[in-house]
């Protein structure tokens, strides 16, 4: 198997390399830039002992591409959290911004990062309206969440660190102080490549993973008990266990209406319900869906001029009755994504002597070794 699907650029493990079944075709970087033309960066945040956050950058289309519509949807599964921009997406079915995440506290000057950025490089954009997409899940317990730590200028950061090829996963951008089924959490990705008649198209998934509750984690199908970790208790958290958040963001190269991408996104749930989460109240779980293909169309501008004689857009899509395929590989690439974010980890302190141990790697591994498992 590939180094790149067993290891991070950094060296990390991710999933795969535990032993976990997990079914379904990586592409090439077993990430969501194996959609073409997606670019991924981060800006990270680790200071002291209380700053442990930071800020992704996602571009559809890469930094050039900025401004070119994606047909795009999104699903709100549970809303106690915030994407911005997403009343735009549903009047318009167009995304044509970068996607940011980062914490809670960050919205305000993470968007105003991106219109920064939006600015300096595509300043055409903004002499109409911008409205970007940006995200949030809270990491308070790892994270002084209201020092005001995260600004503008590191939302710019992430965006022009933006690359394509192997992604970094873990703590790492809006990731770094985030908790994820009661182990350390954070940014995780993963990929699917299907054939379609005698096209293959993929299929790939971004998450920003702060969810569920210990008891509930499932991996590879299978309920994994853990011990309490030894040592002086932790003190209560602020929020009931299985509260956080989390971000999914699923690309494709496949030509799919905007709707069909509103229905990709709502199969995140089931993606991140493999891995146990039963959805906190507390929980934001806000998902996005985009397209890369039909460039050009769903273009929203001023009107010049009558009406041409051939003013028309054109879409190619998949059926709706072919539908199935693509629904299954985005359950399998965000199950993945979520247990690359866990495993992809080391254990962190932070604010206020916050401890968060790490998903342990023996364990998992002795779940799949031990005779009678496959």
């Amino acid at each position: 198997m590939a180094d790149h699907l067993l290891s991070t650029p950094s060296g990390r493990p991710r999933a795969r390399a535990l032993g976990i079944p997990l079914a379904g075709t990586p592409g090439r970087w077993n990430a969501i830039t194996d959609v073409a033309g997606v670019e991924v960066g981060y800006t990270t945040l680790v200071e002291g002992e209380s700053v442990r956050t930071g800020v992704t950058a996602v571009f559809p289309r890469g930094r050039d591409g900025v401004g070119v519509p994606c047909a795009a949807g999104t699903h709100s599964f549970n809303g106690n959290g915030e994407m911005t921009g997403t009343a735009w997406i549903a009047e318009s079915g167009a995304l044509n911004s970068p996607i940011v995440i980062t914490n809670t506290a960050a919205v305000g000057p993470a968007h105003a990062g991106v219109v920064e950025w939006l600015k300096r490089n595509r300043p055409e954009l903004t002499t109409q309206w911008a409205l970007p997409v940006v995200a949030e899940t809270y990491d308070g317990r790892l994270n002084d969440l209201y020092g005001g730590h995260v600004r503008p200028g590191h939302a710019v950061a992430a965006l022009d660190a933006a690359r394509i090829g192997p992604v970094e996963e873990g703590s790492v951008g809006g990731g770094t102080g985030m908790i994820c089924h009661g182990f350390k959490g954070g940014s995780g990705t993963a990929s699917r490549v299907l054939g379609y008649g005698p096209d293959h198209y993929t299929v790939a998934a971004f998450v920003q993973a702060n969810h569920g509750a210990r008891h509930e984690l499932t991996i590879g199908g299978t309920p994994i008990r853990f011990a309490e970790p030894s040592g002086a208790p932790e003190p209560p958290p602020a929020a009931p266990r299985g509260a956080g958040s989390v971000i999914v963001v699923l690309a494709t190269d496949a030509p799919l209406l905007p709707g069909q991408c509103g229905a990709l996104a709502r199969r995140a749930t089931l993606g991140i319900g493999r891995t146990g989460t039963t959805g906190s109240h507390f929980s934001g779980d806000l998902f996005l869906a985009f397209s890369t293909a039909n460039a050009g169309a769903l273009t929203s501008t001023f009107p010049a001029g009558p009406v041409g004689d051939d003013e028309y857009e054109h879409l190619r899509f998949v059926p709706w009755g072919r539908i199935d395929a693509f629904y299954e590989a985005a359950v399998q690439a965000v199950e993945e994504a979520v247990l690359n974010a866990l495993v992809a980890n080391d254990d962190m302190t932070g604010f206020r002597g916050s401890h968060v141990p790490a998903l342990p790697h023996d364990v998992v591994r002795g779940a799949f070794s031990a005779p009678g498992k496959i």
